[in-house]
């Protein structure tokens, strides 16, 4: 009954954070990009945890790495869920690749946009080059981008391939590729599934677990592969490993 008491009253908290931040978040965003600097960039990173808090989420990053991260680098990781919009930039100073549709959200799709995430429709292919070509702008101008080679969430288990578009960038731009394997132990709790924006939140926030593990490993460099078929197939095997050491 306390704990009860007490999650319902940190949850409250995280809601009240939640709604003042982005109370200053929204207008912001109505400024040119060219007033808002790096500036507003910290404060989406702020923004992000909140809705960690306002979620109940027990957000936790695993360093596996042995080797610091490189000063710049494209960022994948496997798509079970939409907390990913949250938790991957609350944790690392990315501009994330998102399908369109994030774009229409009232108040998170200005915020985000105005925060330097990257818009695509995944179905057409002009769309995807528009994107990869902004990707590709990004990354030589020093800003790190996040991506999710499973081109969407399918699923709450990895699914048997990744798209090659992380790899060729890689591979074109000589940036190398920073893994990160997400594990939620309310697997399906957290999976979008058939669900609703507002349905999926309610299904974190009651979920019967709210532990999520984000396991970050070593950067993977491009110079060791001579094409995007090789270097995705190495990838997605080293992520089929971990999902039998994490998950299985």
């Amino acid at each position: 009954m306390i704990r009860s008491i007490a999650r319902a009253l940190w949850l409250l908290l995280g809601w009240a954070e939640l709604i003042l931040f982005t109370l200053l978040m929204y207008p912001l965003s109505l400024l040119p990009a060219s007033w808002l600097g790096t500036g507003y960039r910290r404060l989406f990173q702020a923004w992000s945890r909140t809705w960690v808090h306002a979620l109940g989420v027990d957000l936790r990053l695993h360093h596996k790495n042995v080797r610091p991260l490189p000063e710049n680098f494209i960022l994948i990781a496997n798509h079970p869920s939409g907390f990913e919009d949250a938790g991957i930039p609350s944790l690392f100073d990315v501009d994330s690749l998102a399908k369109q549709g994030v774009r229409k959200w009232w108040l998170l799709g200005r915020i985000s946009a105005a925060a330097g995430t990257i818009f695509v429709e995944r179905e057409s292919s002009l769309s995807r080059r528009a994107a990869a070509k902004m990707i590709e702008d990004r990354l030589r101008s020093g800003r790190n981008v996040a991506l999710y080679p499973e081109g969407g969430i399918k699923g709450p288990r990895l699914q048997p391939n990744f798209r090659y578009g992380a790899f060729n960038i890689s591979l074109k731009t000589g940036i190398p590729i920073v893994p990160v394997y997400l594990h939620y132990e309310a697997l399906h709790d957290f999976h979008w599934g058939p669900y609703s924006l507002l349905e999926n939140m309610r299904n974190i926030m009651t979920a019967r677990n709210n532990h999520a593990n984000y396991y970050l490993f070593d950067a993977i460099d491009p110079k060791l592969f001579h094409d995007k078929i090789s270097y995705c197939e190495h990838v997605h095997g080293l992520y089929e490993q971990w999902q039998a050491r994490f998950l299985d």
